[in-house]
């Protein structure tokens, strides 16, 4: 499996003052300024990508950034200026980084949808791609609600929510990303809380190194429609119901590779491109690469509406997109026409066929 950044035996460019292993400054992997509400979680969530892509080194040239349709889809634009995007119709992002990656696997790329984007209209496309494993971090900002419409509860909106007013209760049980994710295939399934940088930073950047897949759900609450105490998306619930599963500390690759730990207390998880993962066990004690116990958290999570952050799922042993596809080995975008269009006697013989 490939991550689309630099192999492991890469060497690293020397770093000059305040820049990365680039010799880029920060600035360097910024965007325009938000137009967002003042407060919106999905800020938050933009300052970390920014700081996971600079700190782990991706050249801003080498990304696609993809989204779809709601606040979320404006997101794309506040980060990566230098890099490549397209914003697709409602619900089909995840059909768009299929096709995008095939044609140009050279790419890292990450898609940032939202809970309508991915858990209604799109759902269908989502777990499709998660099924084939294609090389994207899919990010969801999760806040529980449609904000671009006036706050109408989401299919990830809990059972019981109530809508800003307290005139209507939701009646539906949710739809849990990161247990479909885990479902169907993903080998790199976490969530977080655009209230806790430190944590969603460490995540984005294990998204990086992961090489397939990668799902991370991060609950960023909506100020003017979903952050009120009916709500279980709001900031005042998620600080008061997060319970991280460990603490999270992130080795790159290329880093002298050490890990100081008490037995027992830290579990350490390899990505495909090299990079450590460290999970130290905060009174829990939780295996990030056991299914059926990353399963029977969610489940016992959202029933009793907690909120536990953290890696729930890594397998590094699923199978690679290229490998499923039996795809060749360059990019279809750098294929001649004479490799990509068929003799012309083969279309000749289908015209004659149905003549």
């Amino acid at each position: 499996m490939t991550s689309g950044i630099p192999s492991e035996g890469a060497e690293a460019p020397r770093k000059t003052g305040l820049s990365n292993r680039l010799n880029l400054e920060l600035k360097a992997y910024k965007g325009g300024e938000s137009t967002l509400c003042s407060g919106c979680g999905h800020d938050a969530i933009t300052s970390a990508i920014i700081k996971a892509f600079y700190e782990y080194g991706v050249e801003p040239h080498m990304v696609a950034k993809l989204s779809g349709i709601g606040c979320s889809a404006k997101t794309t634009a506040y980060f990566l200026n230098r890099a490549h995007g397209f914003n697709g119709v409602h619900g089909r992002m995840a059909a768009m980084a299929v096709g995008s990656k095939l044609a140009n696997r050279k790419l890292v790329h990450i898609g940032v949808s939202g809970d309508g984007d991915t858990a209604s209209i799109g759902l269908g496309n989502f777990l499709h791609m998660v099924r084939r494993n294609v090389p994207v971090l899919y990010l969801i900002e999760n806040n529980g609600c449609y904000g671009l419409t006036k706050g109408q509860f989401s299919a990830t909106a809990d059972k019981g929510s109530i809508k800003k007013g307290g005139t209507i209760t939701n009646q539906m049980p949710p739809i849990d990303c990161c247990a479909l994710s885990i479902e169907m295939g993903c080998g790199y399934v976490a969530r977080s809380f655009s209230g806790d940088p430190k944590q969603v930073v460490a995540l984005l950047k294990g998204a990086l190194a992961h090489g397939g897949t990668a799902v991370v759900d991060i609950v960023s609450p909506c100020v003017p429609f979903n952050n009120h105490d009916g709500s279980t998306k709001s900031y005042p619930y998620a600080k008061a119901h997060e319970d991280p599963l460990h603490e999270l500390g992130f080795v790159p690759f290329f880093e002298e590779i050490k890990v100081e730990y008490d037995p027992g207390t830290t579990t350490v998880v390899k990505l495909p491109d090299g990079s450590l993962i460290t999970l130290k066990k905060l009174g829990h004690d939780y295996d990030p690469t056991n299914r059926s116990q990353a399963l029977e958290l969610l489940n016992k999570s959202t029933a009793e509406q907690q909120f536990m952050t953290g890696l729930k799922y890594f397998d590094e042993a699923t199978t690679d997109f290229d490998e499923q596809m039996q795809l060749i080995p360059e990019s279809l975008a750098t294929l001649p026409e004479s490799r990509i269009r068929p003799p012309a006697s083969v279309l000749n013989a289908i015209l004659e066929k149905y003549r």
